[in-house]
């Protein structure tokens, strides 16, 4: 199955979860609750009023190497817009890629999925567990604070 296959499907135009695909074509499903949706709203509103001139979409489709990974929230420069504009999926990852942490999720698993964005191009990957509670990685590794958004 390619992402496009997903993504013009009807059945799964409504669903509560967040869709992926691995690398081998097969479907993974996450469900997301409410306090998911507040915090990626939140994060999102956020970034447009700390980085105005970039962009953010949520549930953002990045090729991976190990397939079609879905980001909760991505903030995209102004440059990589200008480069990628908002195809689907993206070749390459946005500048940040955000992950929310669900009660469905392991660490590992999110680690995984951090490392397979830095990889595919990532600046930044923040691993949400709460609005108070943001781990931040970069390429070399975990990061204090932001280096691209103030917060």
């Amino acid at each position: 199955m390619q992402w496009s296959d997903v993504v013009d499907n009807a059945m799964f135009a409504d669903l509560p979860f967040k869709i992926e695909l691995t690398k081998f074509g097969k479907l993974l499903m996450s469900p997301a609750s409410n306090e998911h949706g507040r915090i990626q709203s939140h994060l999102s509103a956020m970034l447009l009023q700390q980085q105005p001139g970039g962009d953010v979409v949520a549930e953002c489709s990045i090729a991976t190497a190990d397939g079609i990974k879905v980001a909760d929230v991505a903030w995209l420069s102004a440059d990589f817009v200008a480069r990628h504009g908002f195809v689907t999926p993206y070749p390459k990852a946005p500048d940040i890629c955000i992950e929310i942490v669900s009660p469905s999720n392991s660490i590992v698993e999110m680690k995984e999925k951090a490392k397979l964005y830095l990889d595919s191009g990532a600046l930044e990957v923040w691993i949400v567990h709460s609005l108070d509670q943001i781990e931040f990685l970069g390429v070399d590794g975990k990061l204090l604070k932001s280096v691209l958004i103030p917060l």
